[in-house]
């Protein structure tokens, strides 16, 4: 049996209390339901279940030295440029969350993944697209812009498994929670 995994930090109720009226306003969104939201630290795709146990030791070692830090939800943005797929909410600049998805990558490549592709752009999905309108995500990005949400303490992460559901939303299931005690 295989597991698709990712590292994530979950969002506190306060902080999705506030993001979830402003999930609206574009057409062909489908918005997340307030339990799929998260930042994603590191997507590490479909596992062997004794890869994940490796890859759980690993990322156990490769973060257990970090520490708790306080993080804010900034600004909105898209992916996919003139054909947007995706709509997020982004996180202020931090070094120690880019530091602890470093970490998650390192552990990742000790249990020999490939490398991730992308720069680390660190946000929550609040939607994905199909065939919006591209001004109406603009004005989303435009009137989101300024959002900063209050601070939050970040003081753990979770490995979570995914099951994708062919009418709804993907399921997440925390795996495993890694508390940061540096």
């Amino acid at each position: 049996m295989s597991l698709r995994l990712f590292a994530a930090l979950s969002i506190p109720d306060h902080i999705a209390e506030r993001l979830l009226p402003l999930m609206k306003g574009v057409g062909g969104a489908k918005w997340r339901p307030r339990e799929n939201l998260h930042l994603t630290l590191r997507f590490f795709g479909e596992l062997t279940e004794p890869v994940a146990e490796y890859l759980d030791s690993e990322l156990e070692a490769a973060t257990s030295h970090y520490k708790p830090f306080d993080l804010r939800l900034k600004g909105a943005g898209s992916f996919g440029g003139a054909d947007p797929h995706a709509l997020w909410i982004g996180a202020a600049q931090n070094e120690s969350l880019t530091q602890l998805a470093a970490g998650c990558e390192k552990a990742a490549r000790r249990v020999k993944l490939k490398s991730e592709p992308h720069k680390f752009t660190p946000h929550v999905t609040v939607a994905y697209l199909n065939n919006a309108a591209l001004y109406r995500v603009q004005r989303f990005e435009q009137e989101l812009a300024l959002l900063e949400t209050p601070v939050f303490r970040v003081e753990s992460f979770g490995l979570y498994s995914s099951f994708t559901r062919k009418s709804a939303p993907s399921l997440y299931r925390l795996e495993a929670e890694y508390p940061l005690l540096g």
